[in-house]
């Protein structure tokens, strides 16, 4: 005599029926994800806590550390470092050349993005932008591809340019990571020599100026910390605000 399979309970069923948690449409992978999966998601959190945190500390590192807020790869403090050279500063070969590499140092986290995911990575990002924003992206995305080298020089400039998408855009389109390294590298060379010129030019008078700055960048760095409260404040109480509206 067979015995017969113990009938599933309701509670079986909408345990099976219910999603993994990797199944998310806010998270750039189709599947389960892996170990580089992992990685590189993680690595991009990395990118953008660095990047908050940075935030209020730049006018505080440009009035005490010029020096090293150039090597770090920002243009405030290359240009900073230039002016200073032009009134008997002698860092400025190993800012040139530290700055250029830092400046280039997530790049190759957002093009490992494009190469695990693909496209998926530019919808996540584009999921809460306005049309007009996803539409813009979609050209700089298939424009990177089809400009390769030119594209990844362009993100170096002070043009509004989703570096991010640039960089993905040639992952998912299989551009060799050397050749894109070294593409960056050369841009980033180019680049800051050339925001150091510009401070060399401008001379004397641009470090007048951020001595003067010296005496408020406190004032500064807390009203962007301010800022940056606000706004967070301000999404979390509208998202709150839309919460409550879904569920009456």
């Amino acid at each position: 005599m067979t015995s017969q399979p113990a009938p599933e309970t309701p509670d079986a069923a909408a345990a099976a029926s219910e999603p993994e948690w990797w199944d998310d449409p806010a998270l750039p992978w189709k599947h389960k994800p892996g170990r580089a999966d992992l990685i590189c998601m993680s690595a991009l959190s990395v990118v953008a806590i660095y990047a908050l945190v940075m935030l209020p500390l730049r006018p505080i590192i440009l009035g005490l550390a010029p020096h090293l807020l150039g090597s770090l790869g920002y243009r405030t403090g290359l240009v900073l470092v230039g002016a200073l050279a032009a009134v008997g500063d002698r860092w400025w070969p190993l800012v040139l050349v530290v700055g250029s590499l830092m400046a280039m140092k997530f790049d190759w986290v957002y093009w490992w993005a494009g190469k695990l995911w693909g496209r998926n990575i530019m919808d996540v990002w584009s999921a809460n932008k306005s049309e007009r924003t996803q539409r813009r992206w979609e050209k700089i995305w298939n424009g990177a591809r089809r400009f390769e080298t030119l594209a990844i020089f362009v993100t170096f400039l002070p043009i509004p340019i989703p570096a991010g998408v640039v960089y993905a855009a040639l992952g998912a389109a299989g551009t060799r990571l050397w050749k894109f390294l070294a593409v960056c590298f050369g841009s980033a060379l180019l680049t800051t020599a050339g925001y150091m010129a510009l401070g060399y030019w401008i001379g004397e008078p641009a470090v007048q100026v951020v001595d003067t700055y010296g005496r408020y960048l406190w004032y500064l760095s807390i009203a962007i910390l301010v800022g940056m409260f606000a706004v967070f404040w301000y999404r979390q109480r509208g998202a709150q605000q839309q919460a409550s509206t879904e569920d009456r």
